[in-house]
């Protein structure tokens, strides 16, 4: 006896809500996916086919689990015509085994992680290829319009980012499929259009050119990884990519005229500076105080690092302290301004102080390494993380720094302030998260230098490290809680 297929025909592309509903019904009416034909707008209906209501039924429906409603939300977009098959026939198999999505090796299950996949980087596509231009009218408001083709059904879950990003403009985003207008106030779609729809050019597209020409860096070009992050398919709706070829000729030339031009130098008064600094000798006197060590400490020639640095950047803090932090070296805006932690990573620092009920004032701030490491890079110099030797050579001003404050407890910010303090390499994640006894009856403590959350790209990664950092720095307010105010001052 032949089965009779039930025929679902959908009138959305990607609305999720709607397949849900037919799911819904078809899983109450006992149906199996393959009794099952669906129909998206795109489909081609087959002779004499006509959509069937879709049926009644009470069986029960178990509840999924909520990774699958996220996945069936973004996988509703894409482009493959087998989609909501493919969804449904996954549902119908939760329905007896809630733990199907958990078998890595299913093949359904890695097809639909493998469409979720494409449609998020569809998405993320957009957001990085859109190029708005300006539209005229008589109403005297300045309109945007962009042409993009995505590979799937990808608009709808993108625009409000656009809406976010451009809240104060009047844009639309045009696709063969559908268009999205958001007019300052509100997010709305409509039919798809053509690349005809949306100016070809306008009076800011010189100004875009003229930009990407200007960080457009020969020395690090790639062409096989510019063109998976940049895909060829896109350059024809680019303004941008009509420059491409030639800069590429031209990259060989452009890199070695890069190499003979010379490294920005510090400002004016920094050189000054140093020629008021005393010549370089091996200090006369002993050095009993840390005044007399931040003088001498100028002259310093116990490794290269002094003769392209612009001074040596010495502790800061009170003469006496429970708490010293020791980072690595001092970054660009320490290396001009003379102070430690004065910059990006000093404010990650500063944040992460207060939020634990640290006072930075009574914490001594130094840094394993007391010049500045870099390579020069066109107006730029470019971290570099010192060797063994120049560590090394350093410890002898950071052991003079912690005789002279003698801190009861040292944090050491980063590897190479522990590598310093221990005379060892280390690893950060074997060493964090407890106190660690020094010879000299000093506690340390080890964790990531603050630098290390401003590299993280990924938003909740970088949170996660935060947290972790905060975690560390509150057992340190902790522990220097439990010492005995007298030795603060002794």
């Amino acid at each position: 006896m032949p089965v009779l297929m039930q025929l679902v025909h959908l009138h959305a592309l990607n609305d999720f809500d709607e397949w849900r509903l037919a799911a819904r019904c078809l899983l109450r009416a006992g149906l199996e996916p393959d009794e099952v034909v669906w129909r998206d707008p795109y489909a081609e209906p087959e002779l004499f086919e006509t959509a069937d209501p879709l049926p009644d039924g009470n069986r029960p429906v178990n509840a999924v689990p909520p990774a699958f409603l996220a996945l069936a939300q973004t996988v509703v977009s894409h482009s493959d015509p087998q989609r909501f098959a493919l969804l449904y026939s996954v549902l119908w198999r939760l329905q007896r085994d809630r733990h199907v999505l958990d078998l890595a090796t299913d093949v359904d299950v890695a097809r639909l992680n493998k469409m979720a996949s494409a449609v998020r980087r569809d998405s993320h596509k957009m957001k990085a290829f859109v190029r708005f231009k300006t539209v005229a009218d008589d109403s005297g408001i300045a309109r945007f319009a962009a042409w993009f083709e995505p590979d799937h059904f990808s608009l709808e879950i993108t625009a409000p980012f656009f809406a976010r990003r451009f809240d104060g403009m009047n844009w639309a985003i045009v696709t063969p499929y559908r268009s999205a207008a958001w007019d300052g106030n509100q997010l709305t779609f409509g039919e798809g259009g053509s690349k005809a729809d949306v100016p070809s050019e306008d009076a800011v597209e010189d100004d875009w050119k003229t930009y990407f020409s200007s960080i457009f860096n020969p020395a690090r070009l790639k062409v096989a990884m510019m063109k998976s992050e940049m895909p060829v398919k896109y350059w024809r709706n680019l303004p941008e990519a009509e420059l491409i070829a030639p800069l590429i000729r031209g990259a060989r030339e452009s890199a070695q005229q890069m190499i003979e031009r010379n490294a920005s130098q510090p400002p004016s008064r920094h050189l000054r500076k140093l020629e008021r600094l005393p010549e370089p000798g091996a200090p006369s006197a002993p050095l009993t105080t840390l005044a007399d060590a931040r003088a001498a400490v100028q002259n310093c020639q116990r490794c290269p690092l002094h003769e392209h640095a612009t001074q040596a950047v010495f502790g800061h803090g009170p003469e006496r302290g429970q708490l010293m932090f020791v980072g690595e070296q001092p970054g660009d805006h320490e290396d001009l301004a003379g102070q430690p932690f004065v910059g990006p990573a000093g404010k990650v620092l500063d944040a992460a102080l207060i939020k634990v009920g640290i006072d930075r004032d009574r914490v001594y701030l130094t840094n394993a390494v007391k010049h500045f490491k870099f390579i020069p890079r066109g107006k730029r110099r470019i971290h570099q993380r010192p060797d063994g030797g120049e560590v090394q050579a350093c410890k002898f001003w950071l052991d003079l720094e912690i005789a002279q404050v003698r801190p009861r407890i040292i944090v050491a910010l980063g590897a190479t302030a522990a590598q310093s303090l221990l005379g060892k390499p280390v690893t950060i994640s074997a060493l964090r998260g407890a106190p660690i006894p020094m010879t000299d009856g000093t506690i340390l403590f080890v964790t990531n230098h603050p630098s290390y959350l401003l590299r993280i790209p990924d938003q909740a990664a970088r949170e996660t490290e935060r947290l972790k950092f905060e975690t560390d720095l509150d057992m340190v307010r902790s522990a220097a809680e439990h010492l005995s105010p007298a030795l603060d001052t002794a």
